[in-house]
Parts: structure tokens; sequence; C-alpha cells
């Protein structure tokens, strides 16, 4: 007990009534008429009890962040499950899952990134039955501070996940009652937004620009990611067994999706995935081995170097003088939207490693053939290298 502590029975005043114990200089706390410890909080006087200080500023210590934010404080209960134990048991699942090969790597930093904001901004030790429509809102809006609609509805869907999670493992009895203002943006929100930024795709003109200005292995993998379709996991996953660079075949499923991939490769992307494999560096780890693109410091591209692709291909963008709300995915809009012109829809489907959803012919289509992928791909090449000698 500090030199500040008091007696639970303050010595008495000759009139008969206790005198004040003392009260440590900068102390929030007041001693209150009915002989009690007292702050007033939000406009209402709050007491935190009859014995020492040091008792009371514990007390009132435990319960000020709640006090403060306008809800009523929890006594500590083994039985109530915090925000922080609700993620860390959904995190230890979401691992298992990961190591067992059914969830991207991605996938999981994503939930981390989730679970540190709502630990951050909700409370790690807050009850998850005291949350409500508030607490929602505020996170929201500071969500809302940092990304457009797109990705707040992305990020709105994947904050509900733990705690659905969690009413399905029996970790907690329902959901949170989230409020209306936690709500994903209207469809109208989304189609306006996304008219403000313009067409999400790259040119013919400006493709051959990028891939004539990039060094390896960027080069490497932005001609994979036309020819192929391949986005940012894609690419960071990508083994080097998944290329027949003699037949000049891609054979990769999705790991999104598991889908399986067949996609015929350019003579152009063949030469240049070569080049990278000549200058290719060892991998520090040995788990990355296997892995066709490795960074500068010999590590995964699903690592947090610094040098994310998106990271290196904003910059060329930048050098280059391309402008608009585009990054490496959008090579694999691009490949969505000229691979449609041939007419084949499911050909482009089967090469982009989309799911089929409900559709039930696509429990009996057993294959696709190279003629029908080839069709595909060569329309794109095409369109990104025939255009040029026709001037465009």
């Amino acid at each position: 007990m500090s030199e500040h502590s008091t007696s639970t029975t303050p010595t008495v005043q000759p009139s008969g009534k206790p005198c004040p114990p003392d009260r440590p200089p900068g102390s929030p706390l007041f001693w209150h008429a009915t002989g009690r410890w007292a702050k007033k909080i939000r406009g209402k006087l709050v007491y935190f009890g009859r014995g020492s200080h040091d008792e009371a500023l514990a007390l009132y210590n435990s319960q000020a962040k709640d006090l403060h934010s306008g809800r009523l404080p929890r006594e500590a209960d083994p039985e109530v499950v915090t925000v922080y134990q609700l993620c860390a048991h959904f995190l230890t699942a979401k691992k298992d899952q990961r190591d067992h090969g059914e969830l991207s790597e991605r996938m999981f930093a994503e939930y981390g990134d989730v679970c540190k904001r709502l630990v951050k901004i909700l409370g790690k030790g807050r009850a998850v039955s005291d949350l409500g429509p508030a607490d929602f809102a505020t996170l929201r809006k500071k969500m809302a501070k940092t990304w457009g609609p797109v990705r707040l509805k992305a990020e709105i869907v994947r904050s509900r996940t733990p705690f659905s999670w969690a009413v399905k493992n029996g970790l907690i009895d329902r959901p949170p009652v989230y409020g209306e203002s936690f709500s994903v943006p209207s469809a109208g929100v989304l189609r306006r937004h996304r008219a403000s930024k313009g067409p999400r795709m790259f040119e013919a003109d400006e493709l051959r620009r990028i891939i004539d200005a990039a060094g390896q292995p960027l080069k490497a993998m932005v001609l994979l990611g036309i020819n192929a379709g391949l986005g940012n996991g894609d690419i960071a996953a990508l083994p080097i067994a998944a290329l027949d660079l003699d037949g000049g075949w891609l054979r990769f499923p999705r790991p999104k999706t598991g889908v399986a991939r067949s996609v015929p490769l350019w003579p152009e992307t063949v030469q240049a995935v070569r080049d990278w494999l000549s200058r290719r560096p060892e991998p520090k780890d040995k788990a990355d081995a296997a892995l066709l693109f490795i960074t500068y410091k010999r590590g995964s591209w699903r690592d947090d170097t610094g040098r994310s692709l998106s990271h290196e291909t904003r910059k060329l963008l930048d050098r280059l003088d391309i402008n608009g709300s585009r990054g490496f995915y959008s090579l694999r809009r691009t490949t969505q939207t000229i691979g449609d012109e041939c007419g084949d829809f499911l050909a482009v489907r089967a090469i982009m490693g989309h799911a089929g959803g409900n559709d039930i012919a696509d429990h009996y289509r057993e294959r696709m053939t190279p003629k029908r992928l080839r069709k595909v791909t060569d329309h794109i090449r095409g369109w990104l290298f025939e255009s040029a000698k026709a001037g465009d």
C-alpha cells in the first residue's frame, strides 16, 4: 500500500462526523459527504467504495474506459467471453485451416488484421455480450475514414465473421446487435463510387509500355497476369512445377477457389519466365524453394517484406504516368474483358479459375479442349501485340 493509503475508518471530528481522508495530489477521485470515494463522470456521480484511496483508485482505473464511454462496467468473470478471447479462439481455428491447406495465407493474414482492429477499437477486455450498436457505429466510422465504399463493404463483412464463427462453435449464444449503422454501403453508393474511379482495366498501348519498362521479375509477372489471368495471390503462390515451358502450358489450380486451370502460354510469356529463372535467387527458407518468384531479399512474395507486388506495380505505373485506380489485379480484369470478346465465355471462365456456382452443367463438364482455351489466349495476344502493328 502506498504512502497515500488511508485507513478504512477515518478519524472522527469533534462533531462526531468522520474526517475526510487525505486525497493525494492529482487524484481523479474526491471524498464525498456520504463517506465514499467518488468522481463525476458524464454528468453523474459514480462511487468507488469506502475503503482506502488506493483501493478506490484501482477500482476506478479498472472501470474508467467503460464509464467514460457510457457503458456499464462488468466485474471480472471467467465465464464472460471478451473480444480478445473470441478473436484468439477464432484465429487458432483459422490457423489450423491454413496449416491443412483449407485457407490461403492471404486470407489468414486478412483475418489477423480484422482481429487486431476489433481488439484495438472495441477493447481487449470488453465482454462480447456488452457490445452494442454504438460500438459498431464507432468501428464503422473509423474504417470509413481509411477506405472507400468497396473496401469498406468487404471489411464490414469480414468484421462480422469472427462473431458468426463464435456462435456456430458455441463460444457465444448469439451475435452482437450490430445496429443499422454497421450496414454495408448500398448498391447505389457502390455503383457511383466505381463510376467515379473510371475503367479498371488496361488498354493495349498501356500494357505494352508496362511490359517494355518492367524489370525482372515484374515483367514475367505482368505477362503471366495478362496471359493467364493471374492475380496477386496466384503470382505469390505459383510453383515452378506449374509451368511446362517446353510445351507452353501453365497448369495451376486457383488458390482462392481450388478450380483447376490449364492455360496456353504465349512465346513472350515463356521467354520472360525463362529469363527470370536464369537470375532467380535461391530462397533463404527451404519452404519457398518450390516457388517461382522470390524477392530480392530471398523471401516469399507472400511475406510482408515491403516489396509487395501491389507496391512494385504502383511504382512502375507512377513512373510511366499511367494514372487511375489500377494496379496489378487490373491485369485480371483486362484478361476477363478482352477474353470475353472471343465469344467463348466458358473457356474464359476456365482460364480465370472462376467457380461455376450452382450451374449443374459444371458437375458434368469433364474437360475444356486446348483448342477452345487457345482461342481465348490467342485473341488476347492479338489484341495486345498485333494491334500495335495496325496502329491500334
